[in-house]
């Protein structure tokens, strides 16, 4: 038996999120990816929370490292100019962490909200951090795909899991599923390109995960700059739709320029379930509002 197929059929019990279920024919499970869109600054969280709730996302998900464990030593001391002066790598990274009294205040904001939240934990230090806060699951960054370290750790929350895939080789998101056992897992498709041309996108793969996983709800994380390969994502079968979401996208930050603005992610959502809607049962039949012109069209019944 195959490594995918034999971690795959361990999964118990189908995915829920906060009490939403998530595949098996449920409506897409919409996740906005607030990350670092924050810049360090709770009040501009929260306005990206307002956000999400507005347009009818169902979470939203933040970033959480512990900078002298996540941040690569050779990135450690390189200098970055940032809207608070010239820092190091190191700087910046601790510059933009929220603490615990701050994922409180934010986490709670969520829950009044009507959204679940969670992040991505980029170390072990971390899973325990959010652990201790109580999030509704977590999600692997494409990143941390190869952390067996990591990976270990979250398998033992027995929380579900949502595992991002970009940047990644078949055989690694193998490792990775097999690592994370008999966790409640979801699995991305994603390309780790900001902004993701067209061409890097590779929809198919979203079959070709279904299938190399069954059982498994497989979804789609989006760095494209506008919403046509996100919505085809979800006609292509994607039980999970993730974008990026800021109030604008020139503001300061690496992540800006790959997000969706409010309209855009409000667009976005409206038109998944409008497309959810429109795919129907595959079921041909005569439609009520068919019978009119088929009164006064056909002229030969069968």
């Amino acid at each position: 038996m195959s490594i995918h197929q034999d971690s795959t059929e361990q999964q118990a019990s189908p995915l829920h999120i906060g009490g939403t279920p998530v595949g098996g024919g449920a409506p897409a499970y919409v996740i906005a990816e607030i990350g670092l869109n924050h810049n360090g600054d709770v009040e501009l969280a929260k306005r990206l929370i307002d956000v999400a709730a507005d347009a009818g996302a169902q979470a939203v998900k933040f970033q959480k490292r512990t900078p002298e464990i996540s941040t690569p030593s050779h990135m450690r001391d390189v200098p970055r100019q940032t809207p608070w002066g010239e820092m190091t790598y190191l700087e910046y990274r601790y510059r933009v962490e929220f603490d615990r009294e701050q994922y409180i205040e934010i986490g709670d904001h969520a829950t009044l909200r009507g959204l679940s939240w969670f992040a991505s934990p980029w170390d072990e230090p971390s899973v325990d951090f959010l652990e201790d806060l109580g999030v509704t699951a977590h999600k692997v960054a494409s990143a941390s795909v190869t952390d067996a370290g990591l990976l270990t750790r979250l398998a033992g929350t027995g929380k579900p899991i949502i595992l991002s895939t970009g940047m990644s080789t078949l055989e690694q998101i193998d490792r990775a599923v097999a690592i994370l056992g008999g966790s409640p897992l979801a699995i991305l498709h994603a390309t780790s390109t900001y902004p993701l041309p067209p061409e890097e996108a590779n929809l198919r793969m979203i079959q070709s995960l279904g299938d190399r996983y069954p059982g498994v709800p497989i979804g789609y994380s989006g760095h494209e700059t506008g919403l046509q390969i996100s919505l085809a994502a979800v006609a292509l079968g994607a039980s999970l739709v993730e974008r990026h979401i800021t109030l604008d996208r020139a503001m300061w930050g690496s992540d800006h320029a790959a997000s969706l603005e409010p309209h855009g992610f409000s667009n976005l959502v409206r038109d998944i379930r409008i497309i959810e809607t429109a795919m129907g049962d595959g079921v041909k039949r005569v439609f009520p509002g068919e019978l009119a012109p088929l009164a006064k069209l056909r002229r030969v019944d069968a």
